[in-house]
């Protein structure tokens, strides 16, 4: 009934038309249940495996094809898988192609080729956000039920002098503006306790930093701070092993599980690769690909800034068998917090202590 719901309501253009105020809560399990839609040739893509999962142990690697997979992105691709196969558990692919203006051609295919080649082969098939546009909006749908979204017509320029906390603006309006606009949720005045696997426990305020915040952009895009709440409870994911640029994300997430009745996995932040400029790795800085032909010493260098420095006697083993290896030898309290300086070299690194980035 929710979904029949929010289909309907995507059709007439969501929210141009509805007040945000008036409507009876309604339980939002129901997103968590829906099959998470796929890609229909996925499978041909990803390499068997020969050993079964024997655990409930159920985590993920979520790239956005935004380009082609970088030192950084094999860092958290790695730890995941590794935290995963340690567990017995499994592990599973998601492409996060929710933002298609950034989107590069060719980029997802791409992204699936380097992880086959570097060794990680992913459980079932790829999942495409591009291709969840109905449990997001059902997800959508049940927060407008509770009364806890509102239109947001502010600009960037407005919201300029706020850098760090949504001032307010438009929280008290009550119907749909004429123009274009984003939809924000109404966060509470309450603590929020993040306990991560590596950081420790931290508590949080939401209504301190960033406040009502965005979970559907002006053009009409889903946010990804619902998509992937969304995605996560459908593929039962139970462990959120990734980038600590990701950290301060946490706690929104953590908010929309909560609204959402839907289950809050583990969470475990990893350290983020830092180019020679100091910043971090990512594709917007141009951070240089992968070279897949050197599998073996990609996973050698991820593995040393991991904490997880493999026997001088692997030095040159394929790919199979580093990660046999490094999946029996998998420790988080060897996990460093700090930063990860890239290093021409293999195994030589510098470590930087600097807050985790802010992540969009």
């Amino acid at each position: 009934r929710l979904r029949r719901r929010a289909r309907t309501m995507a059709r007439r253009s969501p929210w141009t038309s509805v007040p945000v105020a008036s409507a009876t809560p309604v339980p939002a399990q129901t997103t968590a249940t829906s099959t998470p839609a796929v890609h229909p040739a996925a499978d041909a893509t990803a390499s068997p495996r020969t050993v079964l999962p024997t655990s409930n142990y159920v985590g993920r690697f979520a790239p956005s094809p935004t380009g082609l997979l970088h030192a950084g992105s094999l860092l958290a691709a790695l730890g995941s898988y590794l935290d995963a196969r340690h567990h017995h558990g499994r592990w599973l692919l998601r492409i996060e192609d929710l933002d298609p203006p950034r989107t590069e051609p060719g980029a997802s295919d791409g992204i699936l080729t380097t992880l086959d080649r570097h060794g990680l082969h992913w459980d079932s098939a790829v999942v495409y956000q591009s291709s969840r546009a109905d449990a997001y909006a059902a997800a959508l749908a049940s927060l407008h039920e509770q009364q806890r979204l509102f239109h947001c017509t502010c600009s960037r320029l407005a919201l300029a002098p706020y850098p760090n906390r949504y001032p307010g603006t438009c929280r008290a309006r009550s119907t749909a503006p004429s123009e274009p606009a984003a939809i924000r949720v109404r966060v509470d005045n309450e603590p929020i306790l993040l306990h991560d696997l590596v950081h420790g426990t931290s508590t949080w305020n939401l209504a301190s930093a960033p406040g009502d915040f965005v979970v559907r952009r002006k053009e009409g895009l889903f946010a990804y701070q619902l998509a992937v709440v969304v995605d996560d409870a459908a593929a039962n994911v139970t462990h959120v092993v990734r980038g600590s640029d990701l950290l301060d994300n946490t706690p929104r997430q953590q908010y929309l599980q909560t609204l959402l009745d839907l289950r809050a996995p583990c969470y475990l932040h990893l350290p983020l690769v830092l180019g020679a400029d100091g910043a971090k790795l990512s594709k917007q800085n141009h951070a240089a690909p992968l070279d897949n032909a050197h599998g073996s010493e990609n996973l050698r260098s991820a593995l040393i800034a991991l904490g997880q420095p493999p026997p001088s006697s692997l030095t040159g083993a394929p790919p199979a068998e580093l990660l046999q290896w490094a999946t029996l030898a998998w420790q988080r309290a060897t996990i460093p917090r700090m930063l990860v300086h890239a290093s021409d070299h293999a195994g030589e690194h510098t470590h930087h202590s600097r807050p985790p980035d802010t992540a969009t």
